[in-house]
């Protein structure tokens, strides 16, 4: 049981791997051995941070924008110039927006839930067979990144952020039922307070925000790390369709 959390010999793929969430993952993996492609937005920002993490490990940007199905197929077709297998893929691209309700805007609406929760499904559909060729080794791996908020109600009107990772969750324990039966594990993670660009106030205002947090501070990167390693490696196969909640306790003491 000396390999459990390694994953020597596997490829990659995070999306929204450059910052957040999404990197620490990357930066996880592949100091477990494992070779990365990240996609993200902003193709300049995507190649500097697989530069800089190419220090750890093989870490290849492949800009892309995944708020489309069009950007969805663009990103599964020049991944497979590239490789003919996938063995981990992370949907972790996603968006947030806040507004009152009588104002919440009908952009704000489908910009998030576009990303958050369609771009999993169609990438993940768009990745079928290069999943279907890791899976004849061993069990290849689909990680959705969810949210507390879609476990249990933030006091933010974030409403198509919190619809989208609760149907996300859900999305998963579906995708997990149909998939397992050609060895694909899908599962989710669902994290509370880390430091982001999307989460500005566990960045900006750590001391405060971790009065909230029955633990007594925030998430840090090997905390994410180490959940999605356990999901991706031979410790998670056995773990389907369920959402792997990282908080802290927020989602218990929020009832």
């Amino acid at each position: 049981m000396t390999d459990l959390f390694s994953l020597h010999g596997r490829t990659a793929l995070v999306t929204g791997g450059s910052r957040g969430i999404g990197r620490m993952i990357a930066e996880g993996f592949l100091a477990q051995g494992a070779r990365v492609y990240i996609s993200a937005r902003k193709a300049a920002a995507c190649d500097a941070a697989a530069a800089e993490m190419c220090k750890i490990g093989p870490c290849v940007s492949v800009p892309a924008d995944v708020s489309s199905v069009d950007g969805v197929r663009a990103l599964a077709s020049a991944f497979a110039e590239r490789e003919d297998r996938l063995d981990i893929l992370v949907n972790n691209a996603g968006a947030a927006w806040g507004a009152e309700f009588d104002g919440f805007p009908e952009s704000g609406w489908d910009k998030v839930v576009d990303l958050n929760l369609k771009a999993p499904f169609f990438l993940t559909q768009a990745l079928g067979a290069q999943l279907r060729v890791a899976a004849q080794t061993r069990p290849a791996k689909v990680i959705n990144i969810a949210s507390i908020d879609g476990v249990s109600v933030n006091p933010q009107e974030t409403y198509s952020y919190a619809a989208s990772k609760a149907g996300l969750i859900h999305l998963t324990r579906r995708m997990a039922l149909r998939l397992i039966k050609e060895n694909i594990v899908v599962t989710a993670i669902a994290p509370g307070a880390f430091a982001s660009d999307m989460n500005r106030d566990a960045r900006d205002h750590a001391d405060a925000v971790s009065a909230r947090i029955p633990s007594g501070r925030i998430g840090t990167a090997e905390d994410m790390a180490g959940a999605a390693i356990y999901l991706a490696s031979r410790a998670g196969d056995y773990v389907v369709g369920s959402t792997l909640i990282v908080d802290g306790g927020v989602t218990h003491a929020r009832g």
